[in-house]
C-alpha cells in the first residue's frame, strides 16, 4: 500500500503542475501511467481517478481567487439594483459568472454526449503526442503574432459574452483531444481575441471551476460509490497533493507571464511530443 500512496503523490504533483501550465494535465497523467501503474485498483478506478484528482486543483483556484468570484456582497453600490435576494449579489461578479457559464456550454454539451467515444478514440500516446506538438506550434506562432499588437484587454469586464463563447469552443477542443491542454487551448483562444496574457490565464482559471467540477461529478456518478479503502486513500492523497502544488503553480504562472510570453511552453510541448512519438514507435 505504501508504494500505491507514493504513486498517488507523484500523480498529484503531476496534476498540480500540468493542470495550470499550458502543457496538458490529462496527457501527462496518461503518459506517466504508462510507466507507473496502480496495482491495487481497477482500470475503471484509474479512468475516474485521472479526472477527479482535478478537484484538488479546483479548490486551489477557489481559495486563491475567492474575493473575485464570491458574488454575495453587503456593498449596496456594487449590488444588483433590485428588491429581494438579488440585491445581495455583486452585479459585476454575477456578470463574470454569466460569462463563465457561457464559456462552459460547448464542452458541457458535447462532453456529456460523446465523453466515452472521445476517450476510446483519442486517449492514447500517439494522439496525445500529436496534440502536444500542434498546440506547441500554435503557442509559438500566436506569441510571434502578438509581438506586433499593442497591449491587450486586461480586465475581466473587457471580456464579452461572445468572447466567452469563443474561448469555450477552444475548451471543447481540449475536451476532445487529450494532450491539447484545457488551460492551453483556452489561453490561446483568449490571446487570439485580444486578451492580455494575465487576463486570458485568469479567465481560464475561472472557467476551470464549473468545467472540472462537472467532469469530476460525472466520472464519480459513472464509477459509483463502491470504493475500496485503498482506493479512497489513493484518491484523497492525490487530490490533497494536487491542491497544495496547484497553489504554488498558479502563483508562479501569474508572476511569470507578467514579464514573459508562453513560447517556452510551446517548445516544451513540441520536444515532449517528439519524444513520446519516438518512444512508442520504438517500443
Amino acid at each position: 500500500m505504501f508504494f500505491e500512496i507514493l504513486k498517488s503523490i507523484i500523480f498529484g504533483i503531476v496534476e498540480g503542475i500540468t493542470e495550470w501550465l499550458p502543457i496538458s494535465s490529462t496527457g501527462h497523467l496518461i503518459l506517466v501511467e504508462q510507466f507507473l501503474k496502480f496495482k491495487e485498483v481497477s482500470p475503471e478506478f484509474w479512468g475516474m481517478f485521472q479526472v477527479v484528482i482535478q478537484f484538488g486543483a479546483i479548490l486551489a483556484v477557489v481559495l486563491l481567487y475567492w474575493k473575485k468570484i464570491w458574488p454575495i456582497t453587503r456593498n449596496k453600490e456594487k449590488a444588483i439594483k433590485k428588491q429581494g435576494i438579488l440585491s445581495h449579489f455583486d452585479k459585476s461578479i454575477m456578470n463574470l459568472w454569466g460569462k463563465i457559464l457561457v464559456g462552459c456550454i460547448p464542452a458541457a454539451i458535447i462532453g456529456l454526449l460523446f465523453d466515452e467515444v472521445f476517450e476510446e478514440l483519442f486517449y492514447n500516446p500517439t494522439c496525445i503526442a500529436i496534440a502536444l506538438i500542434v498546440f506547441g506550434i500554435a503557442f509559438i506562432v500566436i506569441e510571434n503574432w502578438n509581438k506586433h499588437r499593442k497591449g491587450g484587454r486586461d480586465k475581466n469586464s473587457d471580456i464579452t459574452y461572445k468572447d466567452a463563447l469563443i474561448i469555450g469552443v477552444f475548451q471543447l477542443i481540449a475536451a476532445i483531444f487529450p494532450g491539447t491542454s484545457r488551460s492551453g487551448a483556452t489561453i490561446i483562444g483568449g490571446l487570439l481575441i485580444g486578451l492580455s496574457r494575465p487576463n486570458a490565464a485568469e479567465f481560464t482559471f475561472y472557467l476551470a471551476i464549473p468545467t472540472m467540477l462537472g467532469a469530476s461529478l460525472l466520472k464519480l456518478v459513472k464509477f459509483g460509490l463502491a470504493f475500496t479503502s485503498a482506493e479512497i486513500i489513493i484518491l484523497l492523497v492525490g487530490m490533497l497533493v494536487s491542491f497544495v502544488v496547484s497553489m504554488f503553480v498558479i502563483k508562479f504562472l501569474m508572476n511569470y507571464i507578467k514579464k514573459h510570453d508562453f513560447k517556452v511552453f510551446g517548445y516544451y510541448r513540441i520536444i515532449l511530443g517528439i519524444i513520446v512519438l519516438a518512444f512508442f514507435a520504438l517500443a
